[in-house]
Formats: C-alpha cells, structure tokens, sequence
C-alpha cells in the first residue's frame, strides 16, 4: 500500500507537520535527520517494552529496528520509543511484585501520552513479559490508531541431566532443596540451565498466553506470537508487522474495528484451550474496558466453561510454546477451534482479512501430539475455570490444566500477607489438608494484586501440590500448579469475606460446580463483618500508593480509569 495516497488531513501529525505555523515543530524533526519528505509521510510510532531487567525484553530494541525498515519500505516515517516494565520473575515472592500489575497500566499510560504529546499516525508496539503484553494491547485500543502488536517470542528451554526445564522448575527446586530433596550443588545446576537465551519464559505462563491472545484477537500477524525470541525468522513478521501498519493506516481499520466482543470470546477461548494462566481473565476485561466493551471475570469464565482443553503445554502437561510452534503454531489451535464451532469466524484482523479468511489454508499437522483436535480433547471443559459463591460474590479463578482432583475441602489456615504464608511452608508449619488463605494481596490491599509463585511453586516442590489448597485475592503465576485459587473477590481490603476468615473455618473449593464457599451462615459473616476494621497499607505515597486510590475490582480487570465508555473524544480523531 502506497502512504503517498495517504492525506494527512484526517490524521494526528498535521498538527505538528502541516503548516507555516507548524516551523518550529519541523525544526525539533529535521534536527534528527528527517528529511522534508520524511516529514510529510505519516508518523508511525515504533513502542517497545526493551530493558536489561530480565532476557524477556533483551532482545526487543534490535527486533524494533526491523519494524522500522518495514514501515520506512511502505513509505512511513518510523519514530521509535520505550516504555517501562516490570518484569515478574524477578520481582516474585517479594515487595517488588507489588509493582507489577501497576505496570500494567503505567505502560498504557505512557503509551498514550507519548503517542498523544507527539502525534504520531499509528503504532507498532513490541511487547516481551507479562503485564508489558496486555499493557500494550489495552494502548493501542485506548488510542485506536491503526496498531499491530508483536510478541518478543518465547524463551528456548533449558535441559538438565537430560530433562527440558523451565524457570518454573527453578521456583518448584526452592522447595524441593527446603525438604532436602535437592542438593545445594543441583539447586545451582538447576538455576544455570533453566534460562538459556533471550525470550519470555517458554510454557504457558502469562506472556505466552497472551501472545495466544493477541493472535486470536486479531492485533498481531498470524505465526509472528510463536516463533521464539532467538529464531531469525522473527525478523520477517518484525518487518511485515512495519509494512502492515501502513496499510490499516490507508484502509483505516483501527483496533476497535478488531477488539469486538466476538473477539474478546475467541480470546477467552485460546486461554482455556492451551491451559492458560489464570492473568487472562484479568487482562481480557481490561482491554475490553478500553473499547467500552463490558466483559467481566465471570463472561471470561462462561467461555472457559465452554471451550476443551486441547494444547498440552507445561506447567499442566509436556511442551513448550516452541514445540507448539513447529507443531504449527497458533493458528493450528485456532483452526481447530474454529472448525468445530469454538471461535467466531467473522471477526476482522490485522492482515485485513477476517480471522475464518486467515484459518482458510491451514492444514491440520497429523505428525504432533502437542495440540489435540478439539472434538478430542485432553480435557471436555476448559484449562481455567471461574467459581462463586458466598467466599466470593464477586468471582474467583482456578487453573485446573492438569489436574486431576477438582474438588478440596479443609479447615482455613489465615495469613495477611504472603510473607507470612511463605515462612510457614518454607519451614513446614503447616498440615496436609489445610486451606491456606493469604489475604491483603488484592488490587487495592496489597497494593498491587502480588502473583504467588514463590508460595505455590514451594508447595509443590514439597510434593504437598495437591495435598493442601490455597485461595487468595492476589494473583498467580502462569507457572502456578495445584489447587489454587486466586482473584478472590470482594477483596480483603474492602471488607470481602476473605477478611472475616478464621482458621478452622471449613472452605469448599469445587472446580466441578464452580463453588467457593465457607461452611458460615450469612448472620455469621455480617456479624463478623460489623467487628472488622479497614487496614492501613504500608504504601502512603507514591506510584503504588497511586494506583490504590483509582483501582476497580478484579473482577472488571483492575481498571484505573473510566474507559472508553465514558470518553468524549477518541485520540485517532483529534
């Protein structure tokens, strides 16, 4: 598609590219080396998520120089900038996972307002770990400039003693080494080999679901969420992704003529079929909420409900997000799907092209057993399943790909924080049989919503993963494992059920009826609810502190802000 068409009339840069008026402005960009030509075409801004923090996002500043090679060779003018992230693996099982979430809709917010301050055209976002992922996606709907998502690719398993290995046997070896089952010497062995190259972690946590996501949804090229970080070919879908955008820009297909609620579904769908992380049904309400789209925990859980098990991915089953690429990527799950009524064929994507149009050629691959068909699956019901009750009206979630015992009942066991629970099973001062409770980790308790993957990952390397249970209005992990439950709302800190617990209360968890109960009269819980008082939160200033003052609950997405429901004026339209 040829930009030269494309009259900047209609378009954000003309207020800072068009005119006699506009000289000063020129100047800032011809100081840079624009050329007058490259001024008049389109700005496209080129975002990405890179830092040295952790090998998720190390490879995305030289993977966004390709997108600008793409977008220069359709005749826009590239315009390359970063945001922040917080990355969880290293910000796990301490403080600094209070900030994770908060990133989530800093990265959002900076987006936005960079792309706002400087007018740019349309936008290519390049995205590695977790919440950088759905942050990106929730701008690019935000805005509504012609937009395509690209994931950074997964990282390449590691191999120890002839096994494949992920970062998830890192976390689950720290319990392992507790009970003395591990040596100190295979610990480090174990920590060494894990991570061997650039890329988000490799099994179906949260960045590789919702790289499924942004496929299924339709904002990123099909194929280009599969292929790991260290393959040469990224470079292809990079440069495509460049030309792409060009070309929505021309044709004027915008995110929202992509986000739909018939997208937001197909989405939901993906998780549930590859055993996702349970972040999902966090992140597809907040992207919905930037369309005006309502699309809470619980429509999330009615797809879940629906919609078989198929993809038998780690941390429930075998493989990798590599192998399922070679088996044949994305799109073969998605045409399963498809072909036997799971997804909406009609919804529209980035090639231009509706997602039945982009499945039309796939040919299913016989010669791997990484993705079932979907009239036979691993499981009949979804990889990820919502519960309720009088524990939380307001919903809950529990990933339940690969397990096998979908019912716990168990006397409470109560800790405030996830400090607390941690030193309790890291040194055993808990009993098979329990359900432990860690409350005050929710959006606004926390603050922050903390993931849990220290706690759960040492529960399991105990050999206690399904023995005991947990519930918390905090997070987990994509690589939680065990019957854990998580999102539990109302929230502690607003007085929800979760805070009137005490231990010995008896909890029934049940993954079959979607239940999350205690075993206490509705006058037992108001009469307990009248004795309980708020708790003040070591966080009274600041970003975190911030964040508490605006966040919604988790069963809306923890959104921060009224969404496209209530704008005004959308930025594409200025």
């Amino acid at each position: 598609m040829d930009a030269k068409a494309i009259s900047k009339a209609n378009l954000p840069s003309r207020h800072v590219t068009v005119g006699p008026e506009r000289a000063p402005h020129r100047s800032f960009l011809h100081a840079m080396g624009l050329s007058a030509h490259e001024i008049n075409q389109p700005l496209v801004g080129v975002a990405s998520c890179w830092n040295e923090a952790a090998p998720c996002n190390i490879s995305l500043m030289r993977q966004a120089q390709v997108v600008k090679k793409g977008v220069a060779a359709a005749n826009g003018t590239p315009r390359e900038f970063c945001t922040i992230t917080v990355t969880d693996g290293i910000a796990m099982g301490h403080q600094g996972m209070k900030a994770s979430l908060v990133s989530r809709d800093l990265i959002a917010d900076s987006i936005e307002l960079t792309m706002r301050g400087h007018c740019y055209d349309a936008l290519v976002g390049l995205a590695g770990c977790d919440k950088s992922l759905p942050g990106m996606m929730m701008a690019m709907v935000r805005l509504n400039v012609p937009s395509v998502f690209i994931y950074g690719g997964s990282i390449l398993p590691g191999s120890h003693r002839g096994r494949q290995i992920t970062i998830q046997d890192v976390f689950e070896a720290v319990g392992q080494h507790s009970v003395g089952a591990m040596s100190d010497e295979e610990l480090v062995e174990v920590e060494e080999a894990a991570c061997p190259s650039a890329g988000s972690c490799g099994a179906q946590f949260t960045a590789n679901t919702m790289a499924t996501v942004a496929e299924a949804i339709g904002l990123a090229l099909p194929y280009s969420c599969g292929a790991p970080a260290p393959y040469e070919m990224r470079d292809r879908f990079n440069f495509a992704s460049g030309e792409k955008v060009m070309e929505l820009l021309a044709l004027n297909i915008r995110p929202r003529d992509i986000v739909t609620r018939e997208a937001l579904e197909n989405a939901a769908a993906v998780v549930s079929a590859t055993g996702g992380s349970t972040n999902g049904a966090l992140h597809l309400p907040a992207i919905a909420h930037e369309a005006g789209i309502r699309f809470d925990l619980f429509d999330v859980a009615r797809i879940f409900e629906k919609t078989p098990y198929i993809a038998d991915l780690k941390p429930g089953g075998k493989y990798v997000a590599k192998d399922m690429f070679e088996a044949g990527g994305i799109p073969l799950l998605m045409k399963t799907l498809y072909e036997h009524g799971y997804l909406h064929g009609d919804c529209m994507t980035v090639t231009g092209r509706t997602i039945a149009e982009n499945l039309e050629k796939i040919a299913w691959n016989f010669d791997q057993d990484v993705v079932r068909p979907a009239d036979k699956p691993i499981t009949k019901t979804g990889g990820v399943v919502g519960l309720r009750g009088n524990l939380a009206s307001e919903g809950a979630i529990v990933k339940v790909a690969g397990m096998s015992k979908l019912r716990f009942t168990g006397p409470a066991r109560c800790f405030d924080n996830e400090e607390d629970c941690f030193d309790a099973v890291t040194h055993r001062k808990y009993k098979e049989g329990e359900v432990l409770v860690i409350r005050y980790e929710g959006p606004k308790g926390g603050p922050g919503m903390r993931e849990m993957l220290a706690t759960t990952a040492a529960l399991y390397g105990q050999g206690m993963g399904n023995k005991v249970a947990l519930i918390t209005d905090g997070r987990f992990s994509g690589a939680t494992r065990g019957f854990c439950v998580g999102h539990v709302g109302p929230e502690a800190a607003v007085g929800g059920p979760i805070a009137l617990l005490r231990d010995g209360d008896i909890i029934t968890i049940d993954a079959t009826t979607g239940e999350l109960s205690v075993d206490l009269s509705d006058a037992e819980l108001a009469a307990r609810h009248r004795e309980w008082k708020p708790r003040i939160t070591d966080y009274q200033s600041g970003a975190i502190w911030k964040y508490a003052q605006t966040v919604g609950p988790a069963r809306d997405g923890a959104v921060t802000h009224p969404g496209g429901a209530r704008e005004t004026h959308c930025y594409a339209d200025i």
